[in-house]
């Protein structure tokens, strides 16, 4: 399937996602979670009780103070990853320098969606849960979480058919999942966040409110950062009902980058503020190698 190219699976199966935050899930795994339990991690001393497991007793303290406490330690969990897809019509762009598949050029929207596949599986892998939620102006499909085989089939099948729809709202939407996922878990939004910064960053601080860790994969084309075109071209909203506009781009160059560079930099800023990781992702670049780089990175700063 050209969402899980047999390349693509190779890189994925040598990459490792570790939680940098206390994550609630429903199995025992590699994840620190915030519930005391047993596992090689130490978290704090606490007054025997009776009926605590004696060999939880630590001697050394009680050598030190005279008096009994118990040893505990952070308890593994499995992680709860939740992938926002944007599904909205200004997706739909596909760039002249984006990168290639099967020898066709990858509209932001497949890229993302392939992106989505290539995480998705990266969880399951980990034996993690999994839930995919895509959305345009309502959420178009919500897949609950699960570390099961069949999520990846189920998450395949909906991406495969799903196609970029209308408007967005993204600040009404992510109020909306905010309250829906259960929180204490892992948010990765992949979109490309054409919204009002002011009112999209308050969205994306519900989830932090939520505990949960949450990561920014910012998807625009090349020449929607660079605006490298020429000669007198008509330009068409995507999401919008307004008909051609007839611009040259020469004219509209510089004031178009400063006010690009403005808008990344701004979300860029907000989301170091609130401590969400923000990943910016360029349609050019090769899709596993962004993500295999980003792992290194992360891994690196761990």
């Amino acid at each position: 399937m050209w969402l899980l190219p047999p390349e693509a699976i190779q890189s994925i199966t040598r990459m490792e996602f570790l939680s940098r935050q206390p994550m609630v899930g429903t199995l025992t795994g590699r994840h620190r979670s915030p519930n005391k339990g047993f596992s090689s991690e130490f978290a704090q001393h606490r007054p025997y009780v009776r009926g605590d497991d004696l060999r939880q007793l630590d001697w050394r303290a009680y050598a030190r103070n005279d008096r009994y406490y118990v040893k505990e330690f952070m308890e593994e969990t499995n992680l709860r990853a939740t992938i926002l897809l944007d599904a909205s019509a200004s997706m739909d762009y596909t760039g002249e320098q984006a990168c290639e598949v099967e020898g066709k050029k990858l509209s932001k929207f497949q890229y993302a969606q392939r992106m989505c596949a290539m995480l998705s599986y990266l969880f399951l892998g980990q034996q993690d849960g999994v839930s995919l939620v895509s959305f345009d102006q309502h959420v178009r499909k919500y897949i609950p979480a699960r570390s099961q085989g069949k999520q990846l089939r189920r998450i395949l099948e909906h991406l495969n058919e799903l196609e970029p729809g209308g408007e967005t709202d993204l600040s009404e939407i992510f109020h909306e999942i905010a309250e829906r996922v259960p929180p204490r878990g892992l948010v990765m939004v992949v979109s490309d966040l054409f919204d009002d910064p002011e009112t999209l960053m308050k969205a994306l601080h519900h989830f932090r409110f939520r505990n949960h860790e949450l990561i920014i994969f910012h998807v625009m084309a090349e020449e929607e950062i660079s605006f490298p075109l020429n000669g007198f071209l008509n330009f068409h909203d995507l999401e919008g009902v307004s008909s051609d506009l007839p611009i040259d781009p020469n004219s509209l160059r510089v004031q178009y980058i400063e006010q690009v560079k403005s808008f990344i930099t701004r979300i860029e800023k907000d989301c170091g503020r609130m401590k969400a990781e923000y990943v910016p992702v360029n349609t050019k670049q090769d899709i596993h190698q962004v993500l295999v780089d980003y792992m290194e990175r992360r891994n690196r700063r761990k």
